[in-house]
């Protein structure tokens, strides 16, 4: 069992008195006292060994308080240590000078030995609080990272296992059905989809493991909503009208990667559309996408796509966890990488993706990603009913 060790104090001052009376009463109360008798002395035991907390004196000669304190916070190595000041000035130009060049408290001479104390204790117990919390964000972040391997590794397995159930069992139905040809098309068929989506999900999560970077160039957005929708229409077999508003001028070209962009709204557009139930109407399921540039800061702008839908919207038994792999609410074998392939995808391309319900029913899917320019000024933006 290890001993905790006392918490170091170095006191800085150019009175020896001072450095006396503050370094027995610290002593007394337990804790480790360290001495230097000015700015120069402090860093360069600073240097030598990190105090828990540092009591500085502002008045000294050759290079003060203030001075030596602005040195150990330009120092990454030395900046996260709590530095009280020990001053003479009582005016509020001079205590904030102080607070200014980073030091968290002060303290006012003549020294009250009690009130020091007690403000040492308060930011003793801030640093280990400081402390405290960094090891449990260190160790939730531990857990977290095991439960999600312990998740894709689950997800893997589940899957591949399922799909190489339906190819064993249809190979069964080969052997006993042989002489049947519209039996072994028919498992045929069916074989060939099981194998392709487990070369989907092979794929999808070499994907996932690399951050490839992809050629960009300058595509009319427009067009390349267009080509998105009919796209998606055919890789899913979706046969219904999706509404676009674009609101950006007819020639704005955006740098983008055609296939990347189409692949990434593409899978926003099958769960808006699969977040409707599988027995309602192509007709009744509304699926539309919003196109916008929008100024994030001076000079910088971002494209913003939000896709739409009025179905059941988001679970909350998957709210918090719709991004990891292997997460959904559907039945079918082999789903549940779709939108951790599109966040992924997005954040490649140095942009964002979420998803959240609306308010009046249904889920919006917002993806963004910076672009170098604001569209040119145009009297009105482009609504198409289908893309």
């Amino acid at each position: 069992m290890s001993v905790k060790r006392p918490a170091s104090i170095l006191v800085v001052d150019d009175q020896p008195i001072n450095i006396k009376l503050l370094q027995r009463k610290l002593e007394r109360e337990g804790y480790e006292v360290l001495t230097a008798y000015n700015g120069i002395e402090c860093l360069e035991s600073v240097a030598m060994r990190k105090p828990d907390l540092i009591l500085l004196d502002v008045m000294m000669p050759e290079m003060d308080g203030i001075e030596t304190c602005a040195k150990l916070k330009e120092n990454e190595d030395t900046e996260a240590i709590p530095i009280i000041f020990i001053t003479a000035k009582s005016s509020k130009e001079g205590k904030l000078e102080g607070l200014g060049v980073g030091a968290v408290d002060y303290i006012t001479k003549p020294i009250d030995l009690e009130e020091t104390l007690a403000r040492v204790k308060t930011q003793l117990r801030f640093q280990e609080i400081n402390r405290e919390n960094l090891d449990l964000q260190m160790r939730l972040a531990e857990s977290r990272k095991t439960a999600a391997i312990g998740a894709i590794t689950q997800g893997i397995a589940h899957n591949l296992n399922n799909l190489l159930g339906v190819v064993v069992g249809y190979l069964d139905l080969l052997k006993n059905g042989f002489d049947s040809p519209d039996m072994v098309k028919r498992s045929v068929s069916l074989m060939d989809q099981a194998i392709q989506r487990m070369v989907n999900i092979i794929r999808q999560l070499s994907t996932i493991a690399t951050n490839e970077k992809v050629q960009l160039l300058d595509v009319s957005l427009p067009e390349l909503l267009e080509s998105t929708v009919e796209r998606f229409k055919s890789e899913y077999g979706v046969d219904t009208s999706i509404t676009v508003k674009n609101d950006t001028p007819p020639g704005y070209t955006i740098p983008a990667n055609v296939e990347v962009f189409e692949s990434l709204i593409g899978k926003l557009l099958i769960n808006a559309w699969e977040a409707y139930p599988k027995n309602e109407p192509a007709e009744n399921r509304e699926v539309w996408i919003e196109a916008s540039v929008q100024e994030a800061s001076d000079n910088e702008y971002r494209l913003v796509i939000n896709v739409h839908d009025d179905g059941a919207g988001i679970d909350d038994t998957v709210q918090d966890h719709l991004f990891e792999p292997f997460i959904t609410t559907k039945t079918s074998v082999g789903r549940g990488l779709g939108l951790t392939m599109a966040r992924h995808t997005a954040r490649n391309l140095h942009g964002e993706l979420n998803i959240a319900n609306k308010p009046d029913g249904g889920a919006v899917a917002t993806f963004s990603y910076p672009v170098p320019t604001a569209p040119m000024p145009a009297s009105a933006g482009i609504a198409s009913p289908e893309a």
